[in-house]
């Protein structure tokens, strides 16, 4: 067993024989949750339960230190950076020094933050490049690095630190330098048959119920056929498990991912402050100062967003044409300062992020003239910091047919209808909002009249 693998199940709380290691309350049966379990986190990239994410950090901070890991050179860049200069180097001992005293915001019994500072949270973060997520029931950290930072990410400092574009620069190389490592085999540790731990084994299989009928796999392979954990993530549905809504009829729209419905805005502004509470719609700066947010003013835009256990291709909503295509570079842990105190950061600030996060916009002119030129937008947030884009301006697309994905999981998306496009939506029984669950990629979810 090599070591990444040995150390990773370690700080997952087991043995490295898979055994469960003392103090292992992660992958424990569940108990009732802490008092300061939050009502919902959307797509479980996070725990609802404050307290098993504060014991997911105190393992990673102790295998962190029993590792002793050498930085990593993008972490020792990013050392230099905050270092190097002055108002970054007040950012980042700001953002900590500003999370509030108290035993909510994950403090030890001296009363210290569990992250101490910004030189501990290097370490954290160096020591997540070279793990992948392990499957967990009870609380699933599938955005490591967002978890080290939830707290500091809400502060003041830390609001403008992850707004800088040489922080996101930095960032972006980091996030792809862990991205190199989920490519690699040495990432398939964690598709393993463990019962509790493995992406295989009988926990995971629950969470995902027949997921070797719904996805293309061959459970008698090693790993069950998948060669990385982003190969696993970004897996693809078996033929005919996703039909598409009505392929023939250009008045039905499909829904462009697995996703649940968040919100539908009408009237949305060319420009607005997106930063303000209620987090309107900004077109110019979803856009990107494209001119042709200008096309969209007064019209639709319906958002979703994806979940941790689910599928992370996004796929044409309509037959036409792709007209553009831009890979948009943005933030990554940035949050709305109107959000206040997100006890999942960014949960509340998914609107917010459609304007300032790393995204790629495809717009398409539909066949259908009731519908026109509309656009998909495709949000990273968080550890999710690629959009890849699969087409390319002129290609014919039909309903359907894969635009892109997400890597490393799924973040959130937009689609933008022109004013005066009379659509009649169906959200399959659900109401917007954070509560609401998946549904199908393909399936019906708007008629244009």
């Amino acid at each position: 067993m090599g070591a990444t693998r040995r150390d990773f199940l370690a700080a997952a709380g087991l043995g490295a024989a898979g055994l469960v290691l003392p103090g292992a309350a992660a992958h424990a049966a569940p108990t009732a949750a802490s008092p300061r379990a939050v009502p919902y986190r959307a797509g479980q990239w996070l725990p609802s339960d404050e307290a098993v994410l504060d014991r997911w950090l105190r393992r990673t901070i102790r295998e962190a230190a029993r590792r002793g890991a050498p930085l990593h050179p993008v972490m020792r860049d990013f050392r230099n950076l905050i270092e190097s200069d002055a108002v970054l180097f007040m950012r980042f001992h700001r953002m900590f020094e500003q999370v509030p005293d108290t035993p909510r915001f994950r403090r030890t019994p001296t009363g210290s933050p569990q992250v101490r500072n910004y030189v501990h949270m290097i370490e954290l973060i160096n020591h997540v490049l070279t793990t992948a997520p392990v499957f967990n029931r009870t609380g699933l950290v599938g955005f490591p690095i967002n978890a080290i930072l939830n707290w500091p990410m809400n502060t003041d400092a830390g609001i403008n630190a992850f707004l800088d574009e040489r922080v996101n620069a930095h960032l972006l190389r980091i996030l792809n330098t862990w991205a190199g490592f989920l490519s690699s085999p040495e990432s398939a540790y964690v598709l393993s048959t463990h019962p509790r731990a493995g992406w295989f084994g009988r926990d995971a299989r629950a969470a995902m119920p027949g997921f070797a009928r719904l996805y293309e796999c061959d459970p008698s392979a090693p790993h069950w056929g998948f060669a990385s954990w982003d190969d696993f993530f970004t897996r693809r549905f078996r033929p005919g498990v996703r039909p598409v809504a009505a392929p023939d009829d250009d008045a039905v729209i499909a829904n462009a991912c697995e996703s649940a419905p968040l919100r539908i805005a009408r009237g949305v502004r060319a420009v607005d402050r997106f930063w303000l509470k209620g987090q309107p719609y900004s077109l110019r700066h979803m856009f990107d100062h494209d001119p042709i947010h200008t096309l969209f003013a007064g019209g639709t835009i319906y958002q979703a967003f994806l979940s941790a256990l689910s599928y992370h291709r996004f796929h044409s909503p309509v037959n036409g044409t792709v007209a553009s295509v831009r890979v948009i570079p943005g933030s990554y842990y940035a949050q709305s300062p109107a959000a206040g105190w997100d006890p999942a950061s960014p949960n509340d600030s998914q609107r917010f992020i459609t304007e300032v996060a790393a995204r790629a916009v495809i717009v398409i002119d539909a066949d259908d003239p009731r519908i026109g030129r509309m656009a998909f937008i495709s949000v990273g947030m968080a550890e999710v910091s690629t959009n890849e884009v699969t087409v390319t301006a002129g290609q014919r697309v039909r309903k359907g047919d894969q635009l892109g994905m997400f890597h490393f999981g799924g973040s959130t998306h937009c689609l933008v209808f022109q004013r005066g496009v009379r659509l009649r939506f169906d959200l399959h029984g659900q109401r917007p909002g954070l509560h609401s669950s998946n549904i199908p990629v393909n399936a019906r979810l708007a008629t244009v009249r």
